[in-house]
């Protein structure tokens, strides 16, 4: 066999989300979160109509789908648990139903050597807790660590890696000072003080799980290396700002405790003056970082609010349906930034994947999907040349396992490497599941 950079206890896996993938979305008692909100509403969705009251209808089909996991040779399946489905209130009374799904899950998983990764907050807060000020709230970091100690009484030791949040910059970003996702507030004042009291609930999720638990948590941000369009001083100082706004904003209070100073330049006046404590708070020991890495930006400086820097489209490039530059290069940059910013803490890649167009052929049903596949081959071997280069990671979790509800695009984009018919929730392999399958299998030597 062709030798591998990969290490031999490197975990290849998939990654979803509750919300994109689970349907039934209020079954067995469980509360409604932010996301049924938002998608019932019929001003914010980009395709009128979609929802995630069935989705992939997971909830009901979960022993099948974790055949399917089997099948492809999966090692590890991250997803993430709907808050709302545990505690339909957001805190207090425990729904032993929806806590039971996810008790099933685990258990079903194991019985089939797959390694589960449980995410606790994927953007689904409960309504309950969003109609009390959701993460303006600071009394939210209790909630969390509250919510996180049941799951954690539950399922640790059969769930031996834990993240707090997946993803708080698209939080605060797309649901507080946008507007694009929900809870869908277009507030430059909200935004910091929800990006605060995110970090806040990490901290505090971390704290509660060193009380009683005995294996790993972590950390999982979306990073996007920045790359200055020239050499000017405004160029530079713009790919600053965008680094600073989108990579170091969760990373340098998690693990240094402070904010990046270009954070009070972007907000001005919207930025507060934090106690000392919260960071006592914020800055807890974590396990791993988990990397969510889909796209590069190349930065200049412009008018555009808040960062007065904006992107400068790659003409030349390849791009996906969701309009990003395909850039494998930028996987092996921002592991290595990382190393680099933050030390050696292990790192896994959390989320990585590509949304085409690739409908099955309608003689026989098979998918062909030929950009993903070389998507795949490339950023795949881009881990590889950061593990040379002395990058600590420790595993792949392939986004997605399914096509699903991409959020308020609704179903318009597909990430999966298994299509899925909607209409019959028939799932089909895509060659890119035969690909990854392959990588797997050869501990991802048939790259090389």
């Amino acid at each position: 066999m062709t030798k591998t950079v990969f290490p031999d206890d490197f975990l290849w896996g998939c990654a979803t989300a509750a919300y994109q993938i689970e349907g039934s979305p209020l079954a067995d008692g469980a509360g409604a979160s932010i996301w049924q909100r938002f998608s019932h509403d019929p001003r914010l969705m980009a395709t009128k109509g979609d929802t995630g009251d069935v989705a992939c209808d997971h909830y009901n089909r979960m022993e099948d789908d974790v055949a399917l996991m089997k099948e492809l040779g999966l090692q590890a399946y991250r997803f993430s648990v709907a808050w709302g489905r545990v505690l339909p209130e957001g805190t207090g009374r425990v729904n032993e139903a929806g806590l039971g799904f996810y008790e099933r899950l685990v258990d079903k998983l194991l019985a089939n050597g797959i390694e589960p990764l449980c995410t606790l907050y994927h953007w689904d807060m409960p309504v309950a807790l969003d109609d009390r000020g959701g993460w303006l709230n600071r009394d939210s970091a209790d909630w969390f660590a509250d919510y996180g100690r049941v799951l954690f009484d539950r399922l640790d030791g059969r769930v031996r890696k834990w993240v707090t949040l997946n993803e708080p910059w698209v939080v605060t970003d797309g649901g507080y000072l946008h507007g694009a996702l929900a809870p869908g507030h277009r507030n430059m004042f909200e935004a910091p003080i929800a990006s605060h009291n995110l970090m806040r609930a990490h901290g505090a999720a971390v704290k509660a799980y060193r009380e009683t638990g005995k294996h790993e948590i972590g950390l999982v941000v979306n990073l996007e290396p920045k790359y200055a369009a020239s050499d000017s001083p405004e160029d530079q100082a713009a790919q600053r700002r965008a680094e600073a706004y989108m990579n170091r904003q969760y990373l340098e209070p998690a693990i240094h405790g402070r904010y990046p100073p270009e954070l009070k330049e972007i907000f001005g006046e919207a930025w507060p003056d934090w106690p000392a404590e919260d960071f006592a708070l914020i800055k807890q020991p974590i396990d791993f970082i988990g990397v969510n890495y889909y796209t590069r930006n190349v930065t200049r400086a412009d008018d555009s609010w808040p960062l007065n820097a904006g992107p400068v489209t790659q003409t030349q490039a390849t791009h996906t349906t969701t309009g990003w530059e395909v850039f494998p290069q930028g996987l092996t940059d921002v592991l290595l930034w990382v190393k680099q910013n933050y030390g050696d803490l292990p790192l896994y890649i959390t989320e990585n994947g590509a949304a085409f167009y690739d409908p099955p052929n309608a003689e026989n049903g098979s998918v062909d999907d030929p950009l993903r596949v070389d998507y795949l081959r490339k950023h795949i071997t881009a881990i590889g040349n950061a593990i040379k280069q002395g990058a600590d990671v420790r595993g792949y979790m392939l986004w997605s396992l399914l096509d699903n509800l991409e959020w308020s695009l609704g179903y318009s984009k597909r990430f999966g490497i298994v299509h899925v018919n909607f209409e019959t929730q028939i799932r089909t392999l895509k060659n890119s599941a035969r690909l990854y399958s392959q990588v797997i299998a050869t501990n991802g030597a048939t790259l090389y």
